[in-house]
C-alpha cells in the first residue's frame, strides 16, 4: 500500500468517524460516545496528515508537533471552564478556527504570490482563498465579540449598539470586500494585488465587529451557532485551497450543523436570519408612566414548600440565573424530594434559555435528571394550565408574557413557555433587575406569581431542606 493511499483511508476513516460523531451526538444516551468518535476523528486527522508529510520526505512535520502540543497546551485549560462559561468558551473555540483558516489563506496566497505561481492562483483557487480570509477572519473578531459579551466584559457594550445608516454601511463593507476579492480573482499578481488581500483581511475583520455589535439579549444562543457555520465554511474553503478533502468534508458538516441549528434557533424565537444579524435585539424600552408602579410580591422560602409539596404537578423552568449560581444539583434534591412525595415533577426548557444552544440540557444532565422529564417548549406548553405549580429559577425573557401580547416589545413575537398559564408561579430571582433583553418580566407582577429573592443555589438549597422537614433549627 502506497504513502497516498494510506492517508486517503486514514482521512476515510476519520471522515466517517466525524459523520458518526454529529449522529450519536443528536441523541443524549450516546452523546458521549459522540464525542469520544469526534476527538478520534480530529486525532486520526492529524496522523495522517503527519503520515503525508513524511511519506514525501518532508522535513517540517515538528512544526506541526509543536502546534499539536501548543493547541493541547492552550485546550486543556479552556476544557476546565465552569458550565457557565461554555457559550464563551465556544465563542473562542470558533475564533481560533476562523483565525487558524485566516492565517493558512494568508500564508498561501502570498506564498504563491512571491513564487509568481500562476497556475496556483487558478480563478477557483483565488476564489476559495477570499472566501477562506472573509469567512475566517469575519469569525475570528465577531466570535471573540461574542465571548467578551457573553462574559461581560467592561470595555465590551453588553447591549446592542446601533448608529445611523447602519445596515447600509455594513453592507457597504462587504460589497467592498466582495469587489476587491473579484479584481484579485481577474488579476491574482497585478502589483497592487497584496495590498486588496490586505484590505480584505481588514474589512473581514472590521464586518466581525460590525455583525455581532448591534446584537444581544435573547439572539446570542443563535449567533453562536452562526459563528460556528461560518467557522466551519472557512474551513471548506480551506479543504479546497490546500486540496485537502479531509477538512471539505468535516468543515462541510461544520457549516451545514450550524446553519440547520440557526435556523432551528430563528424558527423557536420567531425571528428571521437578516432580523438576528442586523437587528437590535435586546435594546431596553421605555416603561409606560401611566397606572400605578408595579410591585413584586414577595413569599417565603416555607410557604413555596408547603404550596409545593400539596401539587400534582410541578413544572420547573431553568434559565441563566441557575447556570450562574451553579444550582443545578441543588434542583435534583428538590426534583428527588417532591417525587418522592409522589409529585410529578416536569423541566421545561425553552430553545434560547441561557446563553447557547442546549444550555440547560447539559447543566441539568450534569446533576443526572432523567432526560424523559427534560420536556421542549412545545411539548410542555400544552400541559401548563395543569400545573399546579410553576417554580422559574433565573429565567426571564423566555417567559415573558410581553412576547404574546405587548407589540412594542423587543421580543414581540418570540414563542415563550406558558408559565403564566399555571395555577401558581413561584420565581426565584437575584435582584429586581431586568432580563437579558433589558425589560420587565409581566409574569412576575401577576397575582398569581410570588418572588423568592436570592441567589438560586441558596434559594433552592434551602427550598429542598424545607421539603425534607427541616425546620431549619
Amino acid at each position: 500500500m502506497s504513502a497516498e493511499t494510506l492517508v486517503q483511508l486514514i482521512y476515510l476513516v476519520s471522515t466517517a468517524l466525524f459523520i458518526l460523531s454529529l449522529r450519536w451526538m443528536s441523541d443524549p444516551q450516546t452523546a458521549r460516545k459522540g464525542v469520544f468518535s469526534g476527538v478520534a476523528a480530529m486525532a486520526l486527522a492529524v496522523v495522517g496528515t503527519l503520515t503525508g508529510v513524511i511519506a514525501t520526505g518532508g522535513t517540517h512535520y515538528w512544526w506541526i508537533l509543536g502546534a499539536f502540543a501548543l493547541g493541547a497546551a492552550v485546550g486543556y485549560p479552556l476544557a476546565q471552564v465552569p458550565l457557565t462559561a461554555v457559550p464563551q468558551r465556544t465563542a473562542l473555540s470558533h475564533a481560533f478556527g476562523g483565525l487558524a483558516a485566516g492565517l493558512v489563506g494568508t500564508a498561501k496566497f502570498f506564498l504563491y504570490y512571491g513564487q509568481r505561481n500562476e497556475a496556483a492562483l487558478a480563478p477557483f483557487i483565488v476564489v476559495a482563498l477570499v472566501a477562506e480570509i472573509l469567512l475566517g477572519f469575519l469569525t475570528f473578531t465577531g466570535s471573540i465579540l461574542a465571548a467578551g459579551k457573553l462574559q461581560e466584559v467592561k470595555w465590551i457594550p453588553q447591549r446592542p449598539v446601533t448608529y445611523p445608516m447602519q445596515n447600509a454601511s455594513n453592507l457597504a463593507l462587504f460589497g467592498l470586500a466582495l469587489a476587491l476579492g473579484v479584481a484579485l480573482v481577474l488579476h491574482p499578481l497585478a502589483p497592487w494585488a497584496p495590498w486588496a488581500f490586505v484590505g480584505i483581511i481588514l474589512l473581514s475583520l472590521a464586518f466581525g465587529v460590525l455583525l455581532i455589535i448591534p446584537i444581544g439579549g435573547a439572539d446570542m444562543p443563535t449567533v453562536i451557532s452562526i459563528l460556528n457555520a461560518y467557522a466551519g465554511l472557512s474551513a471548506v474553503a480551506m479543504g479546497f485551497v490546500l486540496n485537502n478533502k479531509l477538512l471539505i468534508t468535516a468543515g462541510a458538516l461544520d457549516g451545514s450543523s450550524g446553519l440547520i441549528l440557526s435556523v432551528i434557533m430563528c424558527k423557536a424565537m420567531n425571528r428571521s436570519f437578516f432580523n438576528v444579524l442586523f437587528g437590535a435585539f435586546g435594546q431596553t424600552t421605555t416603561a409606560s408612566a401611566e397606572g400605578e408602579q408595579k410591585a413584586y410580591k414577595s413569599d417565603t422560602v416555607e410557604s413555596a414548600a408547603q404550596v409545593m409539596e400539596q401539587a400534582n404537578l410541578v413544572v420547573i423552568v431553568p434559565g441563566y440565573g441557575m447556570a450562574v449560581a451553579q444550582a443545578q444539583h441543588k434542583v435534583r434534591e428538590v426534583y428527588d424530594l417532591l417525587r418522592k412525595k409522589g409529585v410529578t415533577v416536569k423541566f421545561a426548557i425553552h430553545p434560547v434559555a441561557g446563553r447557547m444552544p442546549g444550555h440547560m440540557n447539559v447543566l441539568l444532565a450534569e446533576a443526572e435528571i432523567p432526560y424523559e422529564d427534560l420536556m421542549e417548549m412545545s411539548e410542555i406548553n400544552g400541559d401548563m394550565p395543569q400545573a399546579d405549580v410553576v417554580l422559574v429559577i433565573g429565567a426571564n425573557d423566555v417567559v415573558n408574557p410581553a412576547a404574546r401580547s405587548d407589540k412594542n416589545s423587543p421580543i414581540y413575537g418570540m414563542p415563550i413557555i406558558d408559565a403564566d398559564k399555571a395555577k401558581t408561579v413561584y420565581a426565584i430571582k437575584r435582584s429586581k433587575a431586568p432580563g437579558f433583553a433589558g425589560i420587565d418580566n409581566e409574569l412576575y407582577f401577576l397575582d398569581k406569581t410570588f418572588m423568592l429573592f436570592g441567589d438560586a443555589k441558596t434559594v433552592v438549597g434551602d427550598l429542598a431542606r424545607k421539603l425534607a422537614g427541616d425546620s431549619g433549627h
